[in-house]
């Protein structure tokens, strides 16, 4: 079966007790198809690996552990596992998947002396995030999870933005004004704020993670439309449910 027709399968919602849009599926096919492929900086085969190690992440009892504990550097211990990846890897992706309000940059900076490029660790995040979208859509739904897609043969690309710099976040970062052709298109509908940078030192994780995000959540020039609704849901309504989310989360943004 060939890595499509598995994705088809895999994202098949005729069993959903709710209708599910169009738009909604072609997206995430879309984004099962990218996360299968070789990225910027990793192979097919490990963002599937970094995918199901976000998933173990949630049963990893260490985690649990320290997500109890006053700070996540009280408690020793391991992860529990199902990849071969290297142990700094699955130690950021456990501790974003787990226990993210509590990221520091210490957290960040002993990743990079532990054997991770900064791009490298742009680009588990942006798996992570598209992994986390899509599961947690099954999961409202009351849906088993999808299959995770098949790795894509093929090299890594390997391309970094020359213009990305250092000063808004962590990680460096690429503003409008320091696109190069080799990024052009990488904010096309968006505004290119500081959430469309997040991703920005591996440009096809802006381009890939918005592409699924408009269509979930809204695209950039509806957002502040506020005289027109587009989904069933209102402005308000939307923004009522992702402010509680956030405050799950703990996210400070």
């Amino acid at each position: 079966m060939s890595v499509e027709a598995a994705m088809v399968e895999s994202l098949d919602y005729r069993l959903s007790p709710l209708p599910v849009r169009g738009d909604l599926i072609a997206a995430q096919k879309r984004a099962w198809a990218r996360l299968a492929a070789p990225g910027e900086w990793w192979s097919g085969a490990v963002r599937i690996a970094i995918a199901e190690e976000t998933r173990a992440a949630e049963r990893c009892g260490f985690c649990r552990e320290r997500k109890a504990a006053l700070s996540p550097y009280a408690v020793t211990g391991a992860h529990e596992t199902v990849t071969d990846l290297p142990e700094v890897l699955v130690e950021v992706i456990h501790r974003i998947r787990t226990d993210p309000g509590r990221l520091t940059r210490r957290f960040y900076e002993e990743a990079l002396a532990g054997g991770l490029s900064d791009a490298e660790y742009v680009e588990t995040v942006g798996v992570m995030a598209t992994v986390i979208a899509i599961d947690s859509f099954c999961d409202a739904m009351g849906l088993p999870r999808h299959s995770l897609p098949a790795p894509v043969a093929g090299e890594p690309r390997q391309r970094r933005p020359a213009g990305a710099k250092e000063g808004l976040a962590w990680v460096p970062t690429v503003a409008p004004e320091d696109l190069t052709d080799a990024e052009a298109g990488m904010y096309d509908g968006l505004s290119a704020v500081n959430i469309h940078r997040a991703l920005s030192l591996v440009p096809a994780e802006v381009v890939g993670f918005f592409d699924m995000d408009s269509v979930h959540y809204l695209p950039d020039g509806q957002l502040r439309d506020y005289g027109t609704e587009y989904r069933a849901l209102t402005h308000a309504q939307t923004e009522f449910l992702a402010g509680r989310v956030s405050v799950i989360n703990r996210c400070v943004y």
